[in-house]
């Protein structure tokens, strides 16, 4: 099934600045061959469920191996049976005003 996600993983216990790993985050969605994009608040993610339910998991296995006692995130996941649709579908229909 795919999957599309909204994705914000924040760990606790490392100081005020997370950019590096988030950047961690990325390279993990990269080098799963995973279509993502960085946001202010987090990561889209879209592709097969177990794919990307997958990334997330080696996503904390990785910020908790960089020295995060703790992780927080949040998930929101949509899925559709109807049709397929990226996350650039949905931009362009409300970027080019298909309401």
């Amino acid at each position: 099934m795919k999957v599309i996600v909204d994705l914000c993983v924040v760990p606790m216990g490392v100081g005020v600045s997370v950019s590096k790993y988030v950047a961690e985050c990325q390279k993990v969605l990269q080098d799963a061959g995973l279509e993502h994009q960085l946001h202010a608040y987090g990561t889209n993610i879209e592709g097969d469920w177990d794919d990307v339910f997958a990334a997330i998991k080696h996503c904390h296995q990785r910020v908790h191996a960089m020295g995060a006692p703790r992780i927080t995130t949040s998930i929101k996941v949509g899925t559709r049976t109807d049709r397929d649709q990226t996350m650039q579908d949905k931009i362009d229909s409300v970027t080019n005003g298909n309401l």
